[in-house]
């Protein structure tokens, strides 16, 4: 601005002191910007078909609406391919789905100045009513590999009964019908299939691990919605659908799947949020310190030194978690503390207003709860919503402990029951690091079969997704804007943790324009308006935005 300012006050100058001078200044022409000419290089967009899961669909903020249906990465591929491009339309901005006028799917997220909340709105979308016509977006949110070749996935009945997708079911052509059948009688001239894998890891890891790996287990029907797909399994689904896809001579553009626990909705939460500072939790630390001192003493007895427990009152403390992989030493813990030789275990339970007799009722309710815990390490992964419940107390468990004998009275099984502090955090709320390399070998072993699909088949090209992902955790440039996987400010992954916003769709555009470039001859990042600009594209929404 200063500028600006300085060449203002220099002309009024000359103005004053020459006023018999022809003071009217030549038009200084702006410089014209070179226009590039598109080069398709012979490729067909007449009739571009997109195949994939929630980021193929738009999905932003934990929902699917429309402005975020047209900020998807197909959609912007497609105004940049000049192709016509109907996709199955939400009704409505709130996001969130309704079946037979039930709440089936939430509204999306907004962000409130402080954290992401849900939007207080109704859906308007109706899974039941059928959306008629053709489609070009074959984005189904949720769906696993195996999916899309699973006859009745579209079914409107079986989404009641949890076995179809309530997304495909508003465009499926038939209640039969698979969704790589529908996208074949497209006849796609071109094609995207993305995240083909993606939600194979996805949900085990967003249940903290609570699932299954089914690595030799070649039948899908039998997993869990939780479970890790077999390697084997994608890589024939996924084999099979890029030789469907152009077995005709359509081309198109594939992607690997990223370490999907880089995403904020698993490094959001530290490791660590126990703040002395706060105090509420300080006066708490000398008696926790005391409880666990009872443990600690089985533990080093014992040589299980990893699972000591202290809270310091200088530093931030790490949460007590439960990890399923240790040994279970409930038994022990309870044999050990029980024995009527300890007397610094009955002078514990006398300290917490109980009598002595009920130091065998203590020692077993310690090594039920505590026979497989340890504070939590900078190596463990706490998903997004276990920040609500940290600190908190689990009121069902309270009442559970209440009721096993009258001496435990609410204000003791309270103070029992506070998760990650007196209550480990279950399973489901972390992933330990063995859990994450069996999510990681899963994505290696599926990325390995993409790779050779894609270099055995000149008709597609692979678009480093993982590559990009994996960047973005310490920044990546898009025109003006470094962004990163940071929840809320990163600008790259939107309010549900997992998902992008619209301008990291508008940045998977680019890429996948880019490697189109390098592989099929176009010339997309040359041409004049050929990529998808940043600013054009925001990284929230309005609550008001209906």
């Amino acid at each position: 601005m200063k500028k600006y300012k300085y060449i203002g006050l220099f002309l009024l100058s000359l103005s004053i002191a020459s006023c018999d001078v022809n003071n009217e200044l030549d038009t200084i022409e702006a410089e014209e910007e070179t226009q590039v000419e598109l080069n398709t290089n012979g490729l067909d967009f007449s009739n571009y078909v997109s195949i994939g899961a929630s980021f193929t669909a738009g999905f932003t903020d934990n929902a699917l609406f429309i402005a975020a249906q047209e900020n998807s990465f197909p959609n912007i591929l497609a105004s940049k391919f000049g192709s016509e491009f109907n996709q199955p339309l939400m009704n409505d901005n709130i996001g969130g789905l309704l079946y037979a006028g039930a709440l089936a799917q939430p509204p999306r997220l907004y962000f409130d100045g402080s954290a992401p909340v849900t939007l207080e709105a109704t859906p308007t979308t109706e899974i039941t009513t059928y959306i008629s016509g053709s489609l070009n977006n074959f984005g189904i949110p949720g769906a696993k590999s195996y999916h899309f070749l699973a006859e009745g996935y579209g079914s409107v009945v079986g989404v009641a009964l949890g076995l179809a997708n309530p997304y495909y079911a508003r465009f499926a052509s038939s209640s039969t019908a698979t969704v790589l059948g529908d996208v074949l009688a497209k006849n796609p001239t071109f094609f995207t299939l993305s995240e083909i894998g993606g939600n194979d890891v996805l949900g085990y890891a967003l249940s903290g691990g609570t699932g299954v790996d089914q690595t030799g287990n070649f039948d899908p029907t039998t997993y869990g919605s939780s479970d890790i797909t077999d390697p084997n399994v994608f890589a024939n689904v996924f084999s099979n659908m890029v030789t469907n896809l152009t077995t005709n001579g359509a081309k198109g553009v594939i992607a690997n799947v990223p370490y999907i626990t880089t995403l904020a909705h698993f490094t959001t939460v530290p490791y660590n949020p126990l703040d002395p500072g706060n105090v509420e939790f300080a006066a708490q630390i000398p008696t926790l310190n005391i409880v666990y001192g009872a443990l600690n003493q089985v533990f080093n007895a014992l040589g299980e030194t990893d699972r000591i427990i202290e809270f310091s009152t200088t530093s931030a403390n790490a949460v007590v978690i439960k990890d399923e992989a240790l040994t279970d030493l409930s038994t022990t813990i309870t044999t050990i503390l029980a024995d009527t030789s300890n007397t610094a275990f009955i002078g514990f339970v006398e300290s917490m207003g109980l009598p002595a007799q009920a130091a065998p009722l203590v020692a077993q309710l310690l090594g039920e709860q505590y026979g497989q815990v340890r504070q939590a390490t900078e190596n463990d992964l706490l998903v997004l919503p276990s920040s609500s419940v940290i600190g908190e107390v689990n009121v069902s468990f309270m009442e559970s402990l209440m009721s096993i004998n009258p001496l435990i009275t609410q204000v003791l099984a309270g103070q029992f029951s506070v998760e990650g502090i007196t209550l480990p955090l279950e399973d489901k709320w972390v992933i330990t690091p063995e859990e994450q390399e069996l999510i990681n070998t899963a994505t290696d072993a599926y990325n390995t079969t993409i790779e050779t699909v894609a270099a055995a088949n000149a008709n597609v090209v692979m678009v480093d997704f993982k590559g990009i992902l994996q960047e973005a955790t310490t920044g990546i440039v898009f025109d003006d804007y470094t962004m990163t996987t940071n929840l809320v400010t990163g600008g790259l992954i939107s309010l549900d943790g997992v998902h992008l916003t619209a301008r990291g769709y508008a940045l998977m555009a680019n890429e996948i324009l880019a490697a189109m470039d390098t592989e099929f001859g176009t010339n997309f990042t040359l041409a004049t308006g050929g990529l998808a600009k940043a600013g054009d594209y925001p990284t929230n929404y309005s609550p008001a935005l209906r």
